[in-house]
């Protein structure tokens, strides 16, 4: 996916043609386009090819994925067949699972969420499936939440890409991800609740140019005291 805004929008309403709309509105301002259960639900599978064939952005099918390896294998082909570029799929349901999700589509893996609940039980095996990801995976999923556990994940997961949801709603600020070492922030309630979708769309993207201008900064400025 090309970094540009770093952001991808968190497509999570249930009316079709509030979904159209509002990605017409903030296209601009958008790397990506993630459509979870929500809308899928509520319209069914050929959302997805709509909406790719109508934006040209990067489609990506939160499905998070948690089923047997044949199974989830099926989940992720169909998706493709109607569109999806990603598919996103669980990381606790194993190796077998992630591999053969891996073989029909470019995947995801969510090592950790953004909920306050994932710290009991996912977070303390996150490590282990960014380690399994990196095998098969374009990139993993970890929380805007939690910063100091993207910076983590980032030195397992060396240059493979990490996408970050819990930005705003969920309190994470707009920005913090990119600071700890993610590559792009997932925004939802955000964008789409929002009075004018397309000026908050506009305002993050403005935000997170600056955090990467002034992080890239300090970082060549460390670098040049290094080599000194």
């Amino acid at each position: 996916m090309k970094k540009e805004s770093r952001i991808i929008l968190a497509l999570d309403v249930e009316d079709r043609n509030k979904a159209l709309k509002i990605c017409e509105e903030v296209e601009e301002y958008i790397d990506a386009i993630k459509i979870g259960y929500p809308l899928v639900l509520s319209s069914n599978l050929e959302i997805l090819a709509e909406i790719k064939k109508k934006f040209s952005k990067p489609l990506i099918a939160d499905f998070k994925v948690a089923d047997i390896p044949e199974i989830s294998k099926r989940i992720c082909k169909l998706a493709v067949e109607k569109g999806a570029d990603y598919v996103i799929v669980h990381g606790f349901v194993g190796e077998g699972v992630i591999k053969a999700c891996s073989e029909v589509a470019n995947i995801f893996v969510v090592a950790d969420m953004s909920h306050p609940g994932a710290e009991r039980f996912m977070s303390r095996h996150s490590q282990e499936i960014a380690e399994i990801s990196r095998k098969y995976a374009y990139g993993i999923v970890a929380p805007a939440t939690r910063p100091g556990q993207i910076s983590k994940l980032r030195k397992i997961v060396k240059d493979m890409i990490i996408i970050s949801p819990g930005v705003k709603a969920q309190g994470a600020k707009v920005g913090d991800a990119i600071k700890a070492g993610a590559d792009f922030e997932i925004i939802g309630r955000g964008i789409y609740q929002a009075p004018n979708p397309k000026e908050a769309a506009e305002e993050f993207s403005r935000i997170i140019s600056n955090v990467k201008f002034r992080f890239d900064n300090a970082v060549m400025m460390n670098d040049g005291r290094s080599e000194g």
